[in-house]
């Protein structure tokens, strides 16, 4: 597929989610667990995911597949209720499309929950942790292949994977609400197996506190370019879609709902690594979290 196809791709959907629920400036991808949260919108609109022309469609237990729109505080927020993993044989340009399709509609701020594997010992069942850094370990990238140069540089910078003032406005919102929020490096795995006791034992060593093969990683780059675009480019198209999203922000909140290795430890006796418990409900403490992260960055 050229670039010039792509391009057309992704305005053909953007036009048709403006059209049919409006534009928004902030983004919110909600994870497993979280997405009963788009209860909050106000005035909310959705289109069916198949319904946006050459949109993939959510095949995922617990992901509706559905683009919702409305006020939350006062401000225009879109929320993905449902998210695509490349594990369900998606090509990555497809897995990313979102994010493109997000700057085009005017998306400013992006907030990705998902839910993650403890690896860090000293995490409990449950606990929320925010993202610092991460590890690719899937072998690929998103960014692979021809650059659109319309959305940004052919090198974005990872220095600062996420940005800076809004991890900082998350422990606030933690603090404010008396909720604990841990801090991590986050293993990006392909999925859709769990992690063998050997893989979750290398990515303690390397520095991991928590894994899982969700797709939010691969969103990274683009978000880097992105902003990196919007600082670098001087060409009329670049201006223009820099008044729209030049301060994307990229921090995400990992819903770290599965048993921690302390855990498995703890009530079975071995370190199996890849055991997991169903997905728990999020407490209306830690949905009023996420809910004051999206106020306090507006």
């Amino acid at each position: 597929m050229t670039n010039a196809t792509l391009m057309q791709r992704f305005q053909a959907a953007a036009e048709t989610i403006r059209q049919r629920v409006g534009e928004a400036e902030i983004g919110v991808i909600l994870g497993s667990g979280l997405g009963d949260y788009v209860d909050a919108l106000q005035d909310a609109k959705y289109i069916d995911y198949k319904d946006i022309p050459g949109f993939p469609v959510s095949t995922a237990p617990g992901h509706a597949g559905r683009w919702w729109t409305g006020t939350l505080h006062g401000q225009r927020v879109c929320m993905m209720q449902g998210r695509f993993h490349y594990y369900e044989g998606y090509d990555l340009q497809d897995v990313t499309m979102p994010v493109r399709v997000m700057a085009l509609l005017g998306v400013k701020t992006l907030v990705v929950t998902n839910a993650a594997g403890g690896v860090n010992l000293n995490f409990a069942q449950g606990c929320l942790m925010m993202l610092t850094d991460f590890i690719n370990m899937s072998g690929h990238n998103p960014l692979t292949g021809k650059n659109l140069a319309e959305f940004g540089t052919r090198f974005p910078d990872m220095t600062h994977a996420y940005d800076v003032q809004l991890m900082e406005k998350c422990r606030q919102a933690a603090k404010a609400l008396g909720i604990p929020l841990q801090e991590g490096v986050y293993m990006w795995m392909n999925g859709p197996t769990y992690e063998t006791p050997a893989e979750i034992r290398m990515a303690r060593i390397l520095g991991a506190d928590g894994a899982i093969g969700s797709t939010f990683n691969f969103t990274l780059p683009l978000f880097n370019q992105i902003e990196a675009a919007y600082s670098a480019l001087d060409i009329p198209k670049a201006q223009a879609l820099q008044k729209r999203a030049n301060n994307i922000m990229q921090a995400l909140v990992s819903c770290s709902l599965f048993p921690s290795i302390k855990h498995i430890l703890k009530t079975q006796g071995v370190d199996c690594g890849g055991c997991r418990k169903p997905f728990p409900t999020l407490t209306e403490a830690q949905k009023a979290y996420i809910e004051r992260v999206v106020r306090e960055n507006m």
